[in-house]
């Protein structure tokens, strides 16, 4: 246990030994968040829209201001015809375009049925989809906010007081969003980013633990002490997981002070199961450690061997349900997929070890079997 220790302390004292890595392992993390943070969303705000009101009635001008009124929407333009909306959309001017047609307000205004048409530039489908659910959304409210004031709610349909008159459903739908009520993006994705920046910081910083001593020559002095195979990977990697666990903290602190997440669960716990992953991303560190013979060559095989896959198969950007069904089955392998479930679960449901325990099992094992195979391939004496 001495002789782990002191090199725990040797490996701290070449940390101090450079101020600036030092800062950046301690501030890098706090910053990419903070970057993130602003930049991971799917949230859609302000979209440019041009309108081509044929109509020019008080009824038209009625659903232009609701949607000038929306944080969704900003108005760039407002045309007469169908075909002056072109320019706008083929100059990216604007996103969507907004078509009321003549007689929209006779017919608002006799009740019968009114079209509207809505055009969309389908360049960026996912930002296009978002829009033109938030424009179905306001146009709907709006068409039950006209039928209710031409129709009280649960008022019957009688032929003397207008057949065009349009009557309201005989119910009223209510709907209830858990856990995220507003549907904040960001408080879905910084959970995530989390879990990818200390996986990106552990795991390239652990491949570079054997390695630097093989490139600086150390390695072969460290042969010649009594130190066994598992205190030589113990005493490498703590500092490390020391550093990780201490950006855990910094992190999260960030997450709920500055970006407002909800922590609704335990933080002992979160930090009990960011340990765990901790251990697997050190594990695939140390493994990638195994198979470079210089820090450049780890770097790289770490970023695109570990980190990339992570990023794509954990689930983080694309949801796993839509994978092909031949990558679905590769996604078990990415410990990353396991930690973000239990993640988002404590930040957002606040739920605990009983409702994730076959994700913090799962996470375990990985860890336990990455570190292992990493210590098999861990030779005391290197070539």
């Amino acid at each position: 246990m001495r002789r782990t220790l002191f090199l725990i302390w040797k490996e701290l004292l070449e940390l101090r030994q450079d101020p600036k890595l030092l800062r950046v392992l301690l501030v890098a993390p706090i910053l990419q968040l903070a970057v993130f943070g602003y930049a991971a969303t799917t949230d859609v705000k302000n979209v440019p829209i041009v309108v081509a009101d044929a109509d020019r009635t008080s009824a038209s001008r009625d659903l232009i201001e609701r949607f000038d009124a929306s944080p969704y929407f900003s108005i760039v333009g407002v045309v007469t015809t169908v075909d002056e909306i072109d320019p706008y959309l083929e100059r990216s001017r604007a996103w969507m375009a907004l078509s009321i047609p003549t007689g929209y307000g006779q017919a608002v205004g006799s009740g019968t049925p009114a079209t509207v048409q809505v055009v969309a530039d389908g360049t960026d489908a996912n930002s296009t989809t978002v829009a033109l659910g938030y424009a179905t959304t306001l146009v709907a409210t709006y068409a039950q906010t006209l039928a209710a004031t031409r129709r009280p709610v649960g008022q019957g349909f009688s032929p003397d007081k207008g057949a065009g008159r349009a009557r309201v459903g005989a119910f009223d739908p209510q709907l209830r969003v858990w856990f995220n009520p507003q549907l904040e993006s960001k408080d879905f994705m910084i959970p995530g980013v989390l879990a990818l920046l200390l996986l990106v910081m552990t795991a390239v910083l652990g491949s570079m633990g054997i390695v630097r001593e093989k490139e600086l020559g150390t390695l072969e002095q460290l042969n010649v002490t009594p130190l066994g195979r598992w205190q030589l990977i113990v005493g490498k990697l703590l500092p490390y997981g020391l550093i990780g666990a201490i950006d855990v903290c910094l992190v999260v602190a960030v997450a709920v002070f500055w970006f407002q997440i909800p922590l609704r669960g335990s933080f002992l716990l979160l930090f009990v199961m960011s340990l765990v992953y901790l251990l697997g991303a050190l594990g695939l560190g140390l493994f990638v450690s195994t198979i470079s013979n210089t820090q450049q060559q780890a770097m790289m095989t770490a970023a695109f061997f570990v980190v990339m896959p992570m990023l794509y198969l954990s689930g983080f950007i694309f949801p796993i349900e839509n994978m092909p069904a031949i990558i679905q089955p590769l996604t078990y392998l990415i410990p990353l997929r396991y930690y973000l479930v239990i993640v988002r679960g404590i930040f957002l449901k606040g739920v605990g070890l009983e409702t994730f325990w076959r994700e913090a099992l799962e996470l375990l094992v990985f860890g336990v079997a990455i570190l292992s195979l990493a210590a098999a391939r861990a030779r005391k004496r290197a070539a």
